[in-house]
């Protein structure tokens, strides 16, 4: 198939790869360049690992904006027995790119894994102002604790992210699960590279959005989707895999409680010392007044934001129970697993508002099926909060 015009232009400019106003371009023709763009063959499997051990892993690709909860994730994902990380690539959002690049970096470097892939993503939004959390991770989204010994930006991978996401879906059709931590810029980007890894991913695994209508960056918006409206608006849209979302309210439900965090940094080694210094900005801020006007109704205690949507990643045993509720368009499911980490889903159509004064980037419901979308994302409603805690502990051992 003939590739088209707007991702020839973007492949033959890699100096303009991440502008804005670049991707914003090729986004305007998303949907009529989905038919015409590149045709990618499955892969023949010559470049996946045979090793009978390695391939009964499950296979992560991660998206980070790495900041302090980023920083959680990472390490529990690091620490999963059963997890092979095929790398992860990097997006604006939690603090400047660059910062994110270094943090990135710093965290493997903690984790003894430098050998995990580490790539260069979008610097800013598509269309919207850029914005940044210094006020809960830090000026540098770690702490503001310098590491005289963190590792250079040459261990940086050649590729783009948007690339690494399409060429590594590509080597590993069905087996990937991606887990975004970050505004969703880069995965907008790949798919508009490549449609077809909607379709090649085995999930998708989204930290971000909000059901209740309730903000913590503008009045009815989250972060990370207030980041990006336009790349969250894409990645709703386009990508067709099994969808799962961690929202800001189910995170404020199932925060931590504070007697965990004393226990969880008490453990003594480098990990757990790391950990409790960068965290440190993030819990004061949590325990401010300010920070309980933002909260969502629930626990009191602290939020990891990002690691709630890695956890439920790694920990994906088999829902056993679902259940039809008739006066609306959605399905309630329970899982009695005892090993599975998410016990209440909801599946309903989602998409993101672009054009609201007060509710740009606020995630829509669709209960009344009005959108006509055949596409269901499942969100995350409540957490087996010990075995939640249990995975932290092991992070950091």
């Amino acid at each position: 198939m003939k590739e088209s015009s707007k991702v020839q232009q973007y492949k033959e400019r890699p100096s303009d790869r991440s502008s804005p106003a670049c991707i914003f371009k090729l986004l305007l023709g998303l949907k009529s360049a989905a038919g015409q763009s590149r045709h990618i063959d499955t892969d023949n499997g010559d470049n996946i690992c045979q090793d009978p051990l390695s391939r009964m892993k499950k296979k992560l690709l991660i998206d980070a904006d790495t900041g302090v909860d980023d920083a959680h994730a990472i390490m529990v994902a690091v620490a999963a027995p059963d997890v092979e990380i095929l790398g992860i690539t990097c997006c604006h959002g939690n603090t400047p790119l660059e910062n994110v690049l270094k943090n990135t970096l710093r965290v493997l470097k903690v984790c003894n894994r430098p050998d995990i892939p580490v790539y260069r993503g979008c610097p800013k939004p598509l269309l919207a102002r850029e914005q940044h959390a210094g006020g809960f991770h830090g000026q540098d989204g770690l702490g503001d604790i310098p590491d005289p010994n963190a590792p250079g930006l040459q261990l940086l991978q050649e590729q783009s992210a948007a690339e690494a996401i399409v060429k590594i879906v590509k080597e590993n059709p069905g087996e990937v699960t991606l887990v975004a931590m970050a505004a969703l810029t880069n995965l907008a980007v790949a798919v508009q590279l490549d449609p077809s890894i909607s379709e090649k991913l085995k999930a998708l695994y989204i930290m971000g959005g909000n059901t209740d209508s309730r903000g913590n960056t503008t009045v009815c918006g989250e972060f990370n989707f207030v980041a990006d409206p336009e790349a969250a608006y894409v990645v709703l849209d386009r990508y067709t895999c099994p969808t799962y979302i961690a929202t800001w309210e189910f995170s404020c439900r199932n925060s931590l409680p504070w007697s965990f965090c004393n226990q969880w940094f008490a453990q003594n080694n480098e990990k757990a010392a790391f950990m409790k210094k960068i965290t440190s900005i993030s819990m004061k801020k949590q325990q401010s007044a300010e920070y309980q006007k933002e909260i969502a109704a629930g626990r009191t205690g602290f939020n990891t934001w990002s690691t709630y949507a890695m956890a439920a990643a790694v920990d994906d045993a088999l829902i056993t129970e679902s259940e039809e509720v008739s006066s609306a368009s959605f399905k309630i499911q329970k899982v009695e697993s005892l090993k599975q980490l998410l016990v209440l889903l909801l599946q309903v159509a989602v998409t993101v508002e672009l054009e609201g004064t007060y509710t740009r980037g606020m995630m829509v419901l669709d209960y009344m099926e009005l959108l006509n979308k055949k596409h269901k994302a499942t969100i995350m409603k409540k957490v087996d909060l010990e075995r939640f805690k249990q995975m932290l502990m092991d992070a950091l051992k």
